[in-house]
């Protein structure tokens, strides 16, 4: 089992989600803005519940994996985000880490993501020592979009995700 670290940004606490961060959780993914563009469906609560539970099983199965994103002051959950290998069968993504994130629409615009994101990444290059991290983005995502330009993300290619197109991109490892 791969404790999962914390890692703390100026305004953010990257950490592991509790219990406690389930309704707040549950809430976010049931939000058709959050999912318009990561799977198309608000998720129900037991779909959120799998996944929620599933951010300590990539840890304990990969060794990387999502983190809770906090407010610093508050300890309240603002989005969540990391690295995954969701198993996906896009050959783009194969023995690559997979970086995403999503953040509860009351935190949007606030370059929160790219926050939570360059300390990911961080880690990442210094821990993890992956030659690199892709990510997929659902065409027309713009914010998406920007937030992986502006961490290094560069397009590679396209693939599809339960029958919806992607676009593939790559950082390479800074520490490389």
């Amino acid at each position: 089992m791969t404790d999962i670290p914390v890692i703390e940004t100026e305004r953010l606490r990257l950490r592991a989600p509790v219990l406690a961060d389930f309704e707040a959780y549950a809430s976010m993914w049931a939000d058709e803005r959050v999912t318009a563009f990561i799977g198309g469906t608000p998720r129900t609560r037991n779909e959120s519940w799998t996944r929620f539970i599933g951010m300590h099983g990539l840890w304990a199965l990969c060794g990387f994996g999502y983190w809770l994103f906090a407010d610093r002051r508050t300890d309240a959950l603002v989005g969540v985000g990391g690295l995954a290998n969701f198993e996906r069968g896009i050959a783009f993504l194969e023995g690559m880490p997979e970086a995403g994130w999503a953040v509860a629409p009351d935190h949007w615009g606030q370059g929160l993501v790219t926050e939570a994101m360059r300390a990911v990444l961080t880690w990442s290059d210094t821990v993890l020592k992956a030659p690199a991290v892709r990510c997929i983005i659902e065409p027309g995502h713009g914010a998406s979009e920007k937030v992986a330009a502006k961490l290094g993300f560069i397009p590679i290619g396209q693939g599809a995700h339960a029958g919806t197109p992607v676009n593939v991109y790559a950082r390479p490892c800074a520490m490389v």
